[in-house]
This record gives C-alpha cells, sequence and structure tokens, in this order.
C-alpha cells in the first residue's frame, strides 16, 4: 500500500523570521519544520522568504510540491504597514443630496486620522448629490485622482439596506483601473461613520496587499504547488486568496490568532486561556465552548467593525528582567534582555558564571536603575524569567528555552545570597513577580468571559512558555500544560487552521426564514472558499439588544482525520470527567453517548436551592470538549428530535421582564457539536435544529445537552 505522504503547510510570515512547518494531513503530526529570514527588502518583498521557506520545507521533509493539499500564510503586513504609515492615499467619493450630504461631508475628516506620529491618514474627498449622473460621479472621481487618490472607496448613508447609490458609483468608476470598494461590501452594519471608516481603513491598505497577494500566488504556482492558497485571518480562521483580495483588513492582528488557532486545533482546548510567551511579551487569549473569543477591534484609535481576536498583552516575556530594591524582588520587566544587549545568564557555561556577582542598571535611558545583572568572569549576564524556570526545572527536555539546570542555579545563587534566601527561594520570587501581572489579565479574561473554573485549562505556546504557563498554572490553581512543538505553535495553526467566515446583519425582530438566510449565506461563504460542505459548522447569535444576526461559519478545505494511535478507554474517559468535575469517580455516571463522544454527569446536592447536575462532555482522545454547570441531557434519533426537542425547550424556556429566554442548547450528532446557544427564541432555535439534523439519517442518535438560562 502507498504510503500517505499528503502535507499541510503552514508559514507564519514575522518580523524577522519566517517559520514554516509540514503537517501530515492524515494523522495531523508535524513532519517538518523550517526558519528563514523574512524578506522585506527583496524585489518581490516577503513573498520571496515565503517560497524560499517553501522549498527548505520540502527538501527538508523528503516531500515535493505535489504532496501539498493545503498552503497557508499569516502575515503581519497589514499590521506593519499601518504601523509604520505606508499606505495608501483613499479617495472617498461621499453620497448624499440635502441632509444626507451633510453627513457625507463630515467624513471628510478621516483625513486627520494618525497613523504614526505626525502621520495622518491620507485622504482625498469628493462629492456627489446623484450617484446615477454619471458625469458628475466621473468629475468627482477625477478630482480625487488629481489629488493623488490610489484606490477608491464610495459610501452613502443606509446603503447596506440600498446598496445601488454605491454601486453606480464604482460601476462607473470602473474605467479608471484603480482599486475599487463599497463601504456596504466590506461591513454590512449600520453607522456611517464606523462601516465607512473600516472601509477606509482597509483600503489604505489594498493595493499593498494586492501586490503582495500575486507575487506569493505568482510564485507558489511556479513552485509548482497546486493547492489554493489560504491566508490567516485576524479570528483565527483562513481565507481564500480572492476575499483576502477584497478584504486585506481581515489578515490584521493575524499574528496572535495564528497561535490560539494552533493551540485550539492541536491541543484539543474547549474551554481556557491560550499563552503565547515570547522573550519580551505575553499575548492572552481565550477559548469558550471550543472557539476562540473575538471582538470589534480598535484601530487607529477608534472602533472599527473588524471582529478580531480579543488578545491582551503583558510586557513579561521569557527573556523579561529582574528589578530589585531592599533586598527582595520589586517587579520584573518590562525591559528584556533582548532589548538590553544582554545574553541570558542561564546560557552561559559555568567558566563563564565564575565570580559572578549581582549589580544593577538601567537597561535603556530613561529606564529605573533597580534591573538586575550579574557581572562575571565571562561578562554581563541578565537574570530572566527563563533563568528561574530552568533553576525551578520547570522548562522541559527538548524545550526551545531548556538550559542546564546547573547552570541555572549557578545563575540565581549570586541572587538568592543578595535577597537572603535560597535559589529556589530566589527563583519562586522571580517567578512570582512576573507571573503576577499576567495572572492578573488572565483572571480578568476568566471572568469577563465567565469561564468555568473547573474546565478552564491553560495551554503556553511560544519559544518563553515555559517561564510562564507552568508556574502561573500552579499559583492560580488551574490545569496548565506547554503545547507541543511550543516553538512554532503560529505556523501549526495556519497549517491546521479552518476556512471561516462570519456574516452580520441588523434585522429588527428577525424571523425564523431571516436568521436561516443569514445562517445559509455564512455557510455558502466558506464553501466556496474551498470547505468541504459536509464538514461545514456554523454557530448563529442573535442579539436582542441590538437586533444584529450573527452566523460564523466554519469548515476543512478537506476531510481530516486525528492520529488514531492512541484512543482513550472507558477507565481513562471517566477519570478525565471525574477531574473536570471535582469529584470521586464513584460519583460520575454515564448519561449519553456517541460514536465520537461520552456525556458523564455528577449531582451536587444543596440544602437551601435547587441541587445541580454539572455535565461534562469527553472525545475519544479523553478530551473534556464541552463542560456544563448545570443541564439536562437527553438521547433521541434524528426522526424523534422534532417532537422530543420541541417539548425540552417547551419545559426549560424562561419567562421574566427580560423577555421570553430559549435554553442553551448543544446538539451532539455524529463527530460534531453543534452549538445553539446563541439563540434567545424558542422557534428559531427549534428552527435552525431542523436545520443542522436535516442531512442527517432517521435513525441516526443525538443527544441533547440544554441548560435553563436564568
Amino acid at each position: 500500500m502507498t504510503p500517505d505522504r499528503r502535507i499541510r503547510v503552514g508559514i507564519d510570515v514575522g518580523g524577522t523570521f519566517t517559520d514554516a512547518v509540514a503537517v501530515d494531513a492524515a494523522t495531523l503530526t508535524l513532519v517538518g519544520q523550517v526558519k528563514v529570514p523574512t524578506s522585506h527588502h527583496h524585489e518581490d518583498g516577503v513573498a520571496h522568504g515565503i517560497v524560499q521557506a517553501l522549498r527548505r520545507l520540502l527538501d527538508e521533509s523528503g516531500r515535493t510540491a505535489s504532496d501539498v493539499v493545503f498552503l497557508a500564510h499569516g502575515t503581519t503586513q497589514a499590521t506593519n504597514a499601518l504601523l509604520e504609515g505606508d499606505v495608501a492615499k483613499v479617495g472617498l467619493i461621499g453620497i448624499g443630496a440635502g441632509p444626507g450630504a451633510v453627513v457625507t461631508r463630515r467624513l471628510a475628516s478621516f483625513g486627520k486620522l494618525e497613523l504614526t506620529p505626525g502621520k495622518r491618514l491620507p485622504l482625498a474627498y469628493a462629492h456627489v448629490a446623484d450617484p446615477s449622473d454619471e458625469a458628475a460621479v466621473l468629475a468627482a472621481v477625477e478630482r480625487v485622482r488629481a489629488d493623488g487618490a490610489d484606490v477608491l472607496v464610495a459610501t452613502e448613508p443606509f446603503a447596506v439596506d440600498r446598496p445601488e447609490g454605491e454601486r453606480a458609483v464604482l460601476d462607473a468608476a470602473r474605467t479608471t483601473g484603480l482599486p475599487l470598494a463599497a463601504a456596504h461590501e466590506i461591513t454590512s452594519m449600520y453607522g456611517l461613520h464606523k462601516r465607512t471608516r473600516t472601509a477606509v481603513v482597509n483600503a489604505a491598505i489594498l493595493p499593498r496587499m494586492l501586490t503582495t497577494a500575486d507575487l506569493v500566488d505568482a510564485s507558489i504556482t511556479k513552485a509548482g504547488v497546486t493547492a489554493p492558497l489560504m491566508v490567516m485571518r485576524c479570528d483565527g480562521g483562513v481565507m481564500s486568496l480572492d476575499e483576502m483580495r477584497r478584504r486585506p483588513l481581515l489578515t490584521i492582528l493575524s499574528g496572535p490568532a495564528a497561535g490560539v488557532a494552533g493551540a485550539l486545533m492541536r491541543e484539543r482546548i474547549s474551554e481556557g486561556l491560550f499563552l503565547e510567551t515570547g522573550g519580551t511579551s505575553t499575548d492572552i487569549s481565550v477559548v469558550r465552548r471550543g472557539r476562540v473569543a473575538v471582538r470589534q477591534a480598535t484601530i487607529l484609535g477608534r472602533p472599527s467593525y473588524l471582529n478580531a481576536l480579543d488578545v491582551r498583552t503583558v510586557g513579561v516575556g521569557g527573556g523579561s528582567m529582574v528589578r530589585v530594591s531592599g533586598g527582595r524582588v520589586v517587579g520584573v520587566g518590562p525591559r528584556s534582555a533582548h532589548i538590553a544587549g544582554l545574553p541570558y545568564a542561564c546560557f552561559a557555561s559555568p567558566g563563564e558564571l565564575r565570580d559572578a556577582r549581582v549589580a544593577t542598571v538601567r537597561p535603556m535611558a530613561g529606564d529605573p536603575g533597580d534591573y538586575l545583572v550579574l557581572d562575571a568572569a565571562g561578562g554581563r549576564f541578565a537574570v530572566t524569567m527563563t533563568c528561574a524556570a530552568n533553576a525551578l526545572g520547570r522548562v522541559g527536555e527538548g524545550d526551545f528555552a531548556r538550559a542546564d539546570q546547573e547552570v541555572a542555579r549557578a545563575a540565581l545563587a549570586p541572587v538568592a545570597a543578595a535577597l537572603g534566601t535560597d535559589v529556589a527561594g530566589a527563583a519562586r520570587a522571580v517567578l512570582d513577580a512576573g507571573t503576577e501581572q499576567v495572572g492578573t489579565v488572565v483572571e480578568a479574561m476568566i471572568r469577563d468571559y465567565r469561564l468555568d473554573r473547573d474546565t478552564a485549562l491553560l495551554v503556553g505556546g511560544g519559544g518563553g512558555a515555559a517561564a510562564v504557563t507552568p508556574h502561573l498554572a500552579a499559583s492560580l490553581g488551574l490545569e496548565g500544560r506547554i503545547a507541543r512543538h511550543s516553538e512554532v505553535i503560529s505556523p501549526i495553526g495556519v497549517a491546521l487552521a479552518l476556512v471561516r467566515e462570519q456574516v452580520e446583519r441588523i434585522v429588527p425582530g428577525a424571523t425564523q426564514e431571516q436568521i436561516l438566510a443569514v445562517r445559509a449565506e455564512a455557510e455558502q461563504a466558506v464553501v466556496a472558499q474551498g470547505a468541504a460542505a459536509d464538514g461545514v459548522e456554523v454557530e448563529v447569535t442573535v442579539d436582542p439588544q441590538t437586533n444584529t444576526v450573527r452566523a460564523v461559519a466554519t469548515g476543512a478545505t478537506e476531510l481530516r482525520t486525528q492520529d488514531r494511535s492512541h484512543r482513550a478507554d472507558a477507565d481513562e474517559r471517566l477519570r478525565a470527567a471525574a477531574t473536570s468535575l471535582k469529584t470521586a469517580e464513584a460519583q460520575v455516571r454515564v448519561l449519553a453517548g456517541t460514536g465520537a463522544y461520552t456525556v458523564y454527569g455528577t449531582e451536587v446536592r444543596r440544602r437551601l436551592r435547587a441541587d445541580r447536575h454539572p455535565v461534562r462532555v469527553v472525545d475519544a482522545d479523553g478530551v473534556v470538549r464541552l463542560g456544563a454547570p448545570d443541564a439536562r441531557v437527553a438521547t433521541m434519533t434524528v426522526a424523534e428530535s422534532g417532537e422530543a426537542l420541541a417539548a425540552l425547550v417547551r419545559d426549560t424556556t424562561s419567562y421574566g421582564d427580560g423577555g421570553v429566554r430559549a435554553p442553551a442548547v448543544r446538539l451532539l450528532v455524529g463527530g460534531r457539536i453543534a452549538d445553539l446557544s446563541g439563540v434567545l427564541d424558542p422557534e428559531a432555535l427549534l428552527a435552525l435544529a431542523r436545520t443542522e439534523l436535516r442531512p442527517r439519517g432517521s435513525g441516526e442518535p443525538v443527544v441533547a445537552v440544554v441548560e435553563s438560562r436564568t
């Protein structure tokens, strides 16, 4: 039998290096990884580095271009363009007559948005009263072109519902050959200023991103890869190159998204936080109910309609230096050994650390003068979080940050003497001070997203992961672990990411048909970008306060299977459930099951309130995929689901001053967990359930996990 040589390739283009990995398409195991310098200054830009990384990766993994079935890359180019002010001049065509003209003319103020200190967003504004007047439109276009515009945006009040005016302007302007965009095509949310600002920023980076996209596409094709090229989005998914050409803004902030996507797919997190730790900082993001948490991003200091990963950054990393005063550790960071130009003490040789003595310095002008260093026979060294973690034996064998523990202890010995403690005490003091800052943010995110501490998992990634995650998890009383191949977790995330699309519509009093139409639009969008139709999952949320209907669809570009070399037996799955439920195994019972999942539950008796029935859903690998603090569980077939679900929803719907609130429902069917918890209307919930189950066989088992909303 011919071995399966198919691979998924993920390439992460960073500011300094471009990392590439090859992942076996069948088992999802890592089969190759390379690192090359990012080619910012090459005539082909970052495209050259991407192709260089791909060629080296294929050579070192023993694969050919024909073995590549999926290729995606993440890039910081859009983010850097805004940070550096390297953007195109936008020609904004405002549309409106009478009072509408007053509103749109105010959009010319976007030219005051500051990109970098002293550099503003380049914008040329022109106005047309009647978009059907082609001569007037062309005159407006010529005015902004004469003012140096490289890309055009058309915007009009209420274009979300009546887009004809914006389309008419673009139709008339096509003869210019400039890149074009209508504000309603970038986002279909109400709010003229916010919608137009999002479209203008998107347009400002459009020409540069189009050039890069064309170069990368041509280079990949020339290299012999026939798999379609995908690009990392800022919400943890990937999109087609054509979609990136239309909405390059979606690649902004995609760097942290790649890491959490890798943790989500490779570590099978269902509830928890991902901490990506580099040398200087730690990016913290949330996974809830098996999905990354996103929110509307702030760009150029203003809110936008860009839904990006909710990532919070703390200035503590593996290379963060220690601050001491009055015989105690008073802080860690934000200055790092990398910025100070000092080597880590734990990576020195024993001879270099001979005669080490403690001193304090100002790493950079204006810094406090209490940063601790060692002056020794081999020169000056920084004592870092990584040094402390190695001294305590917290850095695993084969870890990127692993050092000789005895050398690390020797580096901490002078510090311990200065603090009046032993080496272990000094190392703990350093890690306590550093992780305290990270812990404050972690606790805030647990509260903000109402994560269940019983199931919340801390997963560390990045080269400095071992310096933060293990100690922080222990201090917070949470389960923690380092992701496999943590130093390349970002390109792994790119390689494993699912095609993702989000559709949002403001629909006052949305009917079942309107909700299902938004769902269908999101599903069709990911299929159009290459996702396998039979594997698409769609999460729908209806917000009655803002009248927003949101559908997030995800799907794989090919059918994938997990490594079957290990499957948890019944005892292992029971043990995982009991650990998560924080109770004895004897108190846990099996409530239901499908071929992919087993549902466990227990009972918590309370004297003055109703008893609780916590539930955990465990997959075949022994990973807790879903936790509910108090839920009902029911098993049925697809044929029975109509009446059975209607009865369940009827019995668990709550009524009060806030209106009718349907229960939070998740359906286990086949290998999927269909999350219907975002819908509060009972009828709409049941309509979505019918849509999810319609393709299934009538005798297929369905397990419903139902939580009443109080």
